[in-house]
């Protein structure tokens, strides 16, 4: 019985782990993302001040 719970609390604490791991993924493209704006706004910025 014992091996069971172990066995539930460590797929529990594997899951949770994919969880987090999933959200940083995202919170890092994200961020990519909006460099990837700022940075194309900036290059179009500057072609229309020339």
């Amino acid at each position: 019985m014992h091996a069971e719970l172990e066995y539930v609390v460590m797929q529990n604490h594997a899951a949770e782990l994919r969880k987090a791991a999933a959200e940083h993924r995202q919170a890092l493209e994200a961020q990519r993302g909006q460099k990837g704006e700022r940075r194309h706004r900036s290059l179009f910025a500057r072609f229309l001040a020339s």
